[in-house]
């Protein structure tokens, strides 16, 4: 029964529908657009208003249908509100009323929904009205996907080429897709930028967008970045969804070479290992050959590196490298050079030579010179110690201590590394010379006293050095010490009598003489000369030591008869004493003179003093 009364009132709303906008009797209000994302729910608002209080209020609502043809999906009055069934809005869609306004509501928005949508209010006498809403529906696409051209791209005359494709996938409504050169963006141009953009519809209505990009490579872009945009719409608002950047590798041919010394660092000398790189700007990098100036011929080379081993100064010279350019028009060489100097030092030539024969009180000048690229620096050393600055050695009035060897060091300051040295040794010859200052020297000594005589001769050649004494007769040579250029001898006197004691030293150059005047003293006096040989106190404490050991023998002897009961001591009656015969073994005491390393001994004998020898008796030197 509802449905011929629903029928009847459709009919009636129709036979007005003629005339509702020319009598303007309500007044209908709608959005022009309700933008919503896929799969959410989107409402759609109906508000009206009448002039007059209508008896009857229906709302219908219809959407456009393929062919244009409205298709309605919703009617209500003031006591009923109904769905139609059989579209494919049936499940999804609501209406809430209240007073003057209606609200559709469409559930699970796909995008066949993206459509207008009516809204027809009729009051009958009171007045109809109608408005429309255009539902849109956005689904954004995926993030953008961008590959570059792995091969590389060549610099050459011809047009643009692909260097790189970009994507996104699954959008709605259909994505833009922008290119960017190092965050610059890029458009076509004529002869340089092709964009090529491929657009596909799914089946599922979204849409996927490739844009292939078509550039034209400089050498400059070796180095750039190239990216894509996606721009899409959502509700309400423009997003945009950058891809990360790729690097397109661009082939070009070698316009110019760089040439360096990579080692050693700073200024090269002889025997240095020198390594030499070239290194041309084309990518993929060309062949690099090396070559001296005026020269043809090519040198070793390891990875675009010329080694010289130890080099010498015949290396030096221009050295040049070129890059074979193949891809370059006609083959081009591009090539550049550089001065490779290797300093050196030679060996030090020292003047004299070797050795250098003075004679005393004579002057030399020594040179050390070394022939170098470097400005030089020379030092002259005598035992390790400085002893002149410069190359020239300046010896005035030359001694026996000027003799010695001579080192000269050469270096070069701006260089360290370059070093050379020589020598030469020096001799000075001449006459003997005594050590001590005094050549005449007085001693008192009694008579019986042993004295030290010392001679102490310097000179080259060495000097031959004999005694000469008058006098005394009882002497003797203990120590002779000679060395490359002295004598050191000692002579032990015993003084009988006034005495005279020369030592001779001669060589090819002279004669030095030193002389004792001894005055000798009988046993009874004290001596008084003015100077007394060191000797004299150690007979002092030789009789000491003997008198002494003397007491002791003496002593041990009465301690033995003691013991053996021959002593009166402390017994009644005479009782013998039997001297028993003493040892004569000799007792021997060595006497040393503080200053000397020779010695005088002596024997005692039972308490009396002997020389060394037979005390009548002259030992001869």
């Amino acid at each position: 029964m509802a449905r011929p009364y629903t029928s009847l009132l459709l009919f009636a709303f129709q036979l007005c529908a003629f005339s509702w906008q020319a009598r303007a009797l309500v007044d209908l209000r709608m959005e022009d657009t309700v933008e919503v994302y896929m799969g959410e729910s989107a409402e759609i608002p109906c508000l009206y208003t009448f002039t007059a209080e209508p008896n009857m209020v229906m709302v219908q609502w219809f959407v456009r249908g393929p062919g244009g043809n409205r298709v309605r999906i919703s009617y209500s009055d003031r006591t009923m509100q109904k769905v139609d069934e059989n579209t494919s809005y049936s499940n999804r869609i609501s209406v809430r009323s209240n007073i003057d306004a209606e609200i559709l509501t469409v559930q699970d928005v796909m995008l066949s929904d993206e459509k207008e949508f009516f809204c027809q209010v009729s009051g009958m006498a009171a007045g109809n009205g109608e408005g429309k809403t255009l539902l849109k529906v956005f689904d954004p696409p995926e993030p953008p996907v961008i590959e570059g051209i792995l091969t590389g791209v060549y610099v050459s005359g011809d047009g643009p080429s692909k260097i790189a494709s970009c994507e996104t996938r699954d959008g709605f409504p259909k994505p833009n897709i922008t290119w960017y050169r190092d965050q610059i963006a890029i458009y076509p141009a004529i002869g340089l930028v092709n964009i090529v953009t491929l657009v596909t519809k799914e089946s599922s209505g979204l849409y996927t967008v490739q844009s292939d990009l078509h550039y034209k490579v400089t050498k400059e872009d070796k180095d750039a970045h190239f990216s894509c945009e996606v721009s899409y719409f959502v509700p309400g608002a423009v997003r945009t969804s950058e891809s990360k950047g790729v690097n397109i590798t661009v082939y070009y041919p070698t316009t110019s070479v760089e040439m360096w010394r990579e080692s050693p660092e700073g200024l090269v000398k002889e025997g240095d290992t020198v390594e030499i790189r070239c290194q041309g700007d084309g990518n993929p990098p060309a062949p690099i050959i090396f070559n001296r100036e005026e020269s043809d011929v090519e040198l070793d080379v390891y990875d675009g590196v010329l080694i010289l081993n130890e080099v010498s100064r015949a290396d030096s010279g221009v050295y040049e490298c070129h890059s074979l350019n193949m891809d370059a028009p006609d083959h081009e060489e591009v090539g550049e050079s550089m001065q490779l100097i290797v300093h050196y030092l030679d060996p030090a030539v020292v003047v004299p030579k070797e050795s250098e024969v003075m004679l005393k009180g004579e002057s030399l000048t020594a040179t050390c010179n070394a022939l170098s690229s470097l400005e030089t620096s020379t030092v002259w050393f005598k035992d390790g110690v400085k002893a002149e600055k410069g190359h020239i050695l300046q010896l005035q009035d030359a001694t026996f201590d000027t003799a010695g060897q001579y080192d000269c060091d050469v270096t070069v300051p701006s260089l360290p590394g370059l070093q050379t040295s020589g020598s030469v040794h020096i001799l000075v010859h001449g006459a003997p010379q005594i050590k001590d200052a005094e050549r005449e020297i007085e001693l008192t000594e009694k008579v019986g006293g042993w004295v030290n005589l010392t001679c102490e001769v310097r000179g080259v050649p060495r000097p031959f050095v004999t005694w000469s004494i008058s006098g005394s007769q009882s002497w003797r040579e203990v120590v002779k010490r000679e060395t490359e250029d002295q004598v050191y001898s000692i002579v032990v006197l015993k003084v009988s009598t006034d005495t005279l004691a020369i030592c001779n030293s001669t060589n090819d150059f002279g004669i030095e003489i030193k002389a004792y005047n001894i005055r000798s003293i009988p046993f009874s006096q004290t001596p008084t000369a003015r100077k007394t040989s060191v000797d004299n106190s150690g007979v002092i404490i030789v009789v000491i030591i003997v008198s002494i050991l003397l007491l002791a023998i003496l002593g041990s002897v009465f301690y033995f008869l003691y013991k053996k009961g021959k002593l009166p001591c402390g017994r009644s009656g005479k009782q013998e004493i039997t001297k028993e015969k003493t040892n004569k073994d000799d007792i021997v005491v060595e006497m040393k003179a503080n200053k000397t390393e020779d010695s005088v001994l002596l024997k005692v004998v039972n308490g009396d003093k002997k020389p060394p020898t037979d005390q009548n008796t002259a030992l001869s030197s």
